[in-house]
């Protein structure tokens, strides 16, 4: 699969790949892979059924690790430090733990090897609830969730997905949401079987106010990642390299060193 990616940086440099949530983009990490291009040569893709990426089932984690691992072997030169947010956090985990010797550092971002159910239930609701043959503006639409999804920041952010159609001028989502949630076990549970294991240099960035902190599982994480370490910044919600930007550039950039 041709995936599609931004990229920041000059060619030479020491190279991170970075990969979004769920119903997220390689746009949401624009300014920190701006910061992050000072010392890096970025690379932040689109996942399958994601962004400008194709779509195409299944949606699951094997499947996206297929297409990142193809789109490694074609654009990186040697062993990135490998970014992933919540499902990209995910996906990041088994790369490691299956492809060690492919990256260099693991930076997982607000989410752990555990069971997550049912989390998007409100948001694929109310996208699905959205007339888009009859939608005139993106605040009819915004009015359409509103019943299904309250987080007014919530709205905002899975807004970033509806686009306008240059052919026909019609709004349309940019997420493949049939075969998202076709998949949505699959996304929802943990990655790892019980033996897999990354020796590694690991680093967990969490919100303090996260809902996908789970404090008692970070035991977990040592028995999968045993040479990670644990950042919380406890101000943040899920999206630390939204909400806090400049601590979580901070922890990353001290971690990924050079």
């Amino acid at each position: 699969m041709d995936l599609f990616f931004r990229e920041y940086g000059e060619v030479g440099k020491p190279q991170m790949v970075v990969m979004h949530g769920l119903l997220g983009s390689s746009r949401n990490w624009q300014a920190v892979a701006r910061v992050m291009a000072e010392r890096y040569h970025v690379f932040c893709l689109d996942l399958r059924n994601h962004g400008s990426s194709p779509w195409e089932a299944p949606h699951t984690y094997e499947a996206m690790m297929e297409d990142v691992l193809a789109w490694m072997d074609e654009y990186v030169d040697g062993r990135p430090v490998l970014v992933g947010h919540s499902m990209g956090g995910k996906l990041a985990m088994k790369i490691a733990c299956e492809y060690p010797k492919a990256i260099r550092k693991l930076v997982v971002v607000d989410i752990q090897p555990h069971l997550y159910p049912k989390n998007h239930d409100n948001d694929f609701a109310g996208m699905k609830a959205v007339d888009l043959d009859s939608l005139e503006s993106r605040t009819d639409a915004e009015t359409q969730l509103e019943p299904h999804v309250a987080s007014w920041s919530m709205r905002k952010f899975l807004l970033t997905n509806l686009i306008k159609d240059e052919e026909s001028g019609r709004f349309r989502w940019q997420v493949n949401l049939d075969a998202i949630i076709a998949d949505r076990h699959d996304i929802e549970g943990s990655p790892l079987a019980a033996g897999d294991r990354y020796e590694g240099d690991a680093l967990f960035i969490m919100g303090g106010r996260s809902r996908y902190f789970v404090r008692e599982e970070v035991p977990l994480l040592r028995e999968h990642f045993p040479a990670s370490g644990l950042e919380v910044i406890p101000e943040s919600g899920h999206n630390p390299h939204f909400e806090c930007r400049e601590r979580f550039v901070e922890i990353l950039a001290e971690f990924v060193g050079e």
